[in-house]
């Protein structure tokens, strides 16, 4: 599995992993936070390496359907960068004294208002 894929599984846990059966969220817990093998869970959990293997994959796709039909990572995502940018021209307006990149700042905050 690729860090780009675990970290992706790791938001997508923070925004959705309450809505899984306590069985996967104790697997992807143990899997991506805590970063122990198959084997060290089935150890752990007293439960066969496939079984493991099942539940998280299971989870995985289900915290991915999640995104998929409710997109709350990408928006607070999109939100994130749109805030950055008001910030970068509040930043270039303290620092000209200008009016315009304030009044461009306004316009992003009053967006992200509005959604």
């Amino acid at each position: 599995m690729t860090l780009e894929k675990m970290v992706q599984i790791g938001l997508l846990f923070d925004f959705y992993g309450q809505l899984l059966t306590e069985k996967q969220r104790q697997m992807v817990d143990l899997y991506y936070r805590q970063d122990l093998s198959l084997s060290e869970i089935a150890v752990q959990t007293g439960v066969s390496r496939q079984a493991v293997h099942d539940l998280i994959k299971r989870a995985s796709e289900t915290l991915t359907e999640y995104e998929a039909k409710l997109g709350l990572h990408s928006r607070y995502r999109e939100q994130q960068e749109r805030l950055g940018r008001a910030l970068e021209h509040l930043d270039e307006a303290v620092e000209t004294q200008g009016r315009p990149p304030i009044e461009e700042a306004r316009k992003i905050l009053a967006g992200l208002l509005d959604d």
